[in-house]
């Protein structure tokens, strides 16, 4: 059984509490790791405060070169990450690959973005008492971070948190899922190897009680998590006076218009759907489709699903393996089953074989049903037709969440009409709202969240901006 110690203040360390790690797919326990107490938590505060002064002192080209050096290193060991992620979070191998893929460039991007950070000059002689003076803002670190990562991308998730971080000349102690401590700390072991001081990053694994200390202690300056809404929102009532990033759930949806391309919406539907179950923030939930092109995107889209292999997820052609434990699947399926008591009809799917619940499509549902109104964060969609193009904007808007959505269509007037007037964070056209670049503004509206990711956007929110006054000469 391979042993990860936890990374607490710069050191690698070993505690009596320890944290076994299951893969939910044959129940093994194949690894494990330690969880931190309040002690290690408070001594690892203190040593992030201390490195602080050295840390916002290192110049652009430094940073660069820390992060740039992770990035590479992320790539040469891409095999070990992929399976420590299929193995803790039943990824399948060919998702796996892509986040770490994505974590890599995530560090690159934040590399470039360090060399970014602006200094401007203003002019303050717009009203009379500017008369002869100038003011020159600049941005300084805000302090040390907190973070919070979830299971369903345990590396490139807590990477979007660390890598601004580091541009941003901030300390960070990283608190990653219990369930998926592994591929952070597997991280932790090449950030120690680079010249970014020690004591500037921890990753400690801990129980929801002790993590509280994350929250609230006023040491930190900026809380960052992404997770559950319900969650979330009570994290930042407990924060205090410190900035607080939520990035949160959603129950996404997707317009197909009438001048869509069918196969290719079905094509890119279908991965929004069903990629990693489903367990996924901005997983595709709501098709709404056109009443004129409804039977064709549905009959396809259901043939399509009959394709997808299901199973193992360490075999390269698994497109579908189980969920993160066996309570979200029975969650799920009691959702499920709950919209078809009230009427709704199953296409495909709708149950549990092998101890993997199979992708399912719904139709006929209400839109005050779990399926629709909640996050189900599972490998459920459902479908419904629309005639008007209004009233499809309504039907998507006509929820708490807002985080993307997508649209599918040739028209100029319905791509602009969507962006003027969905209420999420972020509209994808002819692709599904499950489309996320590691450098754009992410992140939602409502109850999706406060703040935006996407590392130059994260960067801004671990700075502070100061001006000095002074007058021309």
């Amino acid at each position: 059984m391979e042993e990860f110690k936890i990374y607490a203040a710069g050191d690698f360390i070993q505690t009596n509490d320890l944290l076994p790690v299951i893969n939910p797919f044959n129940g093994e326990s194949f690894a494990h790791t330690y969880l931190a107490n309040y002690e290690i938590i408070n001594r690892s505060i203190c040593k992030a405060e201390e490195c602080f002064t050295k840390l916002k002192r290192l110049s652009s080209y430094e940073k660069y070169e820390i992060l740039k050096f992770i990035s590479d290193e992320i790539i040469k060991n891409k095999s070990h990450f992929a399976t420590l992620i299929c193995k803790e979070a039943a990824k399948p191998i060919k998702y796996a690959n892509s986040e770490v893929d994505r974590a890599a460039q995530t560090f690159l991007i934040a590399a470039e973005e360090c060399k970014r950070i602006s200094a401007e000059v203003i002019s303050l002689d717009w009203t009379p008492a500017g008369k002869n003076k100038e003011g020159i803002v600049k941005y300084f670190p805000v302090g040390l971070v907190s973070a919070i990562s979830p299971f369903n991308f345990p590396l490139n998730l807590a990477v979007h948190k660390i890598a601004p971080a580091i541009a941003a000349g901030c300390p960070i102690i990283l608190k990653p899922s219990s369930k998926t401590p592994l591929s952070t700390l597997l991280l932790a072991q090449i950030i120690d190897k680079s010249a970014l001081p020690k004591g500037a990053f921890s990753v400690l694994p801990c129980s929801r009680t002790t993590g509280n200390l994350l929250v609230e202690d006023n040491r930190f300056k900026l809380l960052t998590f992404t997770g559950s809404p319900e969650i979330g929102w009570k994290m930042k009532q407990r924060s205090g006076k410190k900035k607080v990033v939520l990035e949160l759930g959603g129950n996404a949806g997707v317009i197909i218009s009438t001048s869509a391309n069918i196969k290719m919406a079905v094509e890119k539907a279908i991965i929004g759907a069903f990629a990693y179950s489903g367990q996924v923030c901005i997983h595709t939930q709501r098709i709404l489709v056109h009443e004129s092109v409804f039977e064709t995107f549905t009959k396809l889209f259901c043939e399509t699903i009959a394709g997808l292999k299901i199973g193992d997820p360490m075999l390269n052609n698994t497109d579908i393996s189980c969920m993160i434990d066996e309570h979200n699947n029975k969650r799920v399926l009691s959702w499920i089953n709950e919209a078809v008591t009230e009427g709704a009809k199953i296409l495909c799917g709708g149950m549990i074989e092998g101890g993997i619940l199979l992708p399912t499509v719904l139709t006929h549902t209400k839109e005050n049903q779990k399926v629709n109104c909640e996050e189900v964060f599972g490998p459920v969609v459902t479908i419904e037709k629309f005639t008007q193009f209004n009233e499809a904007i309504s039907t998507l808007n006509n929820s708490r969440f807002g985080l993307q959505a997508g649209l599918f269509t040739d028209s100029q007037k319905e791509i602009n009409y969507a962006f003027n007037n969905l209420e999420v964070g972020g509209v994808i056209i002819n692709d599904v709202p499950t489309y996320r670049a590691d450098h754009m503004p992410y992140g939602g509206v409502k109850d999706s969240g406060l703040g935006r990711e996407g590392v130059k956007y994260a960067m801004m929110d671990m700075l502070e901006a100061k001006i000095l006054v002074k007058d021309i000469e």
